[in-house]
C-alpha cells in the first residue's frame, strides 16, 4: 500500500476535523478527495505529510509512520499545499535549485523536472512574473524534484482558467501513470477527467469510497425528469401524481418533477398528459453525474 490511515482523529478545540477516518490506497492509483469547506480534507493532507499530528489512530506513507518516521515520509511524499507557497522575487531555475539543495538531488534533475511540467518557456522569468498556470507548475516541479513515490495534491487547479485547468489536469494525469497521486478539489470535472477512485469525506467521516466508475451508477438517489407540456398546467395537479417528492418551474411550461421511484416514471408522465388533455414536447429524464452524487451525499449532516 502507498497510503494506509486507520481510526485517524484530529480536533482543534471543540470541532472535530476528522472522526476515525480509515482506507488505503494501492501504489499507482489517482484518488480524488472531495469533501464541503470544513470536511477535513486539508487537515488529513497535513497529517500525511507530517506538518501536523493526529490526535489518535495510525497513517503509514510507503510503510513509513508519519509520526515516528516522518524523514523517510517526507523523502517518499512530494507535497502541493493548497496555498502553494513561492519566492516570487527568485527565478524559476533558482527556485528549484534551492529545494534540489533541501532534497540534496543532483542539478541534472532541475531540468529533468522543467521539461516535465512543462516550464521551459518561462524557466528563465522570475516566479513572480509567472501566470497563474505557471506558477502552479513550479510548485509540481518542486514537489517532483526528489522523485517522490507519493503525490499529494491540495486544490492543484484553484484559481486557473480554462485553459491552465486543462494543461494542469493533462500533466497531473500523465504523473500519475507512475505515480500515486491523492488530490483533493472542489472541481468535479477535474476528478472525472483524471481519478481512478472517489473518497468523499462529510463533517469529518468518510461517506463514501468507491472506482469511479461505480460511484454514480451504484448510487441510489432521486430520478430527476425535466417535461415540457404544450398548455399551463396547474402546481396542485403534478402533485397527484404518484411518488412526486418536489416540483419546480423552470420556464413557462417547462418543469423538473423529482421522484422517490426506482421505476423510469417517464411513460407516467405520458399517460398523466393524456389523461389531462395535455401533449408532452419534451421528456428529459436526468442523467446523474459525479456532482448530483456528491450533493447527495454531503446535504446531510
Amino acid at each position: 500500500m502507498s497510503i494506509e490511515v486507520k481510526d485517524i482523529s484530529k480536533s482543534y478545540g471543540e470541532q472535530k476535523a476528522l472522526d476515525a477516518v480509515s482506507f488505503s490506497i494501492n501504489r499507482g492509483e489517482i484518488v480524488g478527495f472531495l469533501g464541503p469547506n470544513g470536511a477535513g480534507k486539508s487537515t488529513l493532507m497535513k497529517i500525511l505529510t507530517t506538518y501536523i499530528n493526529a490526535d489518535t489512530g495510525e497513517a503509514l506513507v510507503n510503510g513509513n509512520d508519519v509520526n515516528a518516521q516522518q524523514k523517510a515520509v517526507q523523502k517518499s511524499v512530494g507535497y502541493l499545499p493548497e496555498h502553494n507557497p513561492l519566492y516570487l522575487d527568485l527565478y524559476v531555475r533558482e527556485y528549484l535549485a534551492f529545494n534540489a539543495d533541501v532534497y540534496k538531488v543532483k542539478k541534472d534533475r532541475i531540468e529533468e523536472v522543467i521539461q516535465l511540467t512543462g516550464l521551459s518557456p518561462e524557466a528563465h522569468k522570475k516566479i513572480g512574473a509567472l501566470s497563474k498556470g505557471y506558477r502552479q507548475r513550479v510548485g509540481l516541479a518542486s514537489a517532483l524534484l526528489h522523485d517522490p513515490e507519493v503525490l499529494i495534491l491540495d486544490e492543484p487547479t484553484t484559481g486557473l482558467d480554462p485553459n491552465q485547468l486543462v494543461e494542469i489536469r493533462d500533466l497531473i494525469k500523465n504523473i500519475g501513470r507512475d505515480k500515486t497521486v491523492f488530490l483533493s478539489t472542489h472541481i468535479m470535472q477535474e476528478v472525472e477527467a483524471i481519478c481512478d477512485r472517489v473518497i468523499i469525506i462529510n463533517h469529518g467521516k468518510i461517506v463514501t469510497d468507491k472506482k469511479l466508475k461505480n460511484l454514480v451508477k451504484d448510487t441510489k438517489q432521486d430520478q430527476v425528469i425535466e417535461v415540457e407540456f404544450d398548455n399551463a398546467v396547474a402546481e396542485v395537479l403534478l402533485q397527484t401524481l404518484p411518488d412526486i417528492a418536489a416540483i419546480k418551474n423552470t420556464r413557462g411550461n417547462v418543469w423538473e418533477l423529482t421522484f422517490v421511484s426506482e421505476k423510469d416514471m417517464r411513460p407516467t408522465l405520458f399517460d398523466f398528459a393524456h389523461d389531462n388533455g395535455l401533449k408532452t414536447l419534451q421528456l428529459t429524464l436526468k442523467s446523474k453525474n459525479l456532482e448530483t452524487v456528491f450533493r447527495e451525499m454531503t446535504k446531510k449532516k
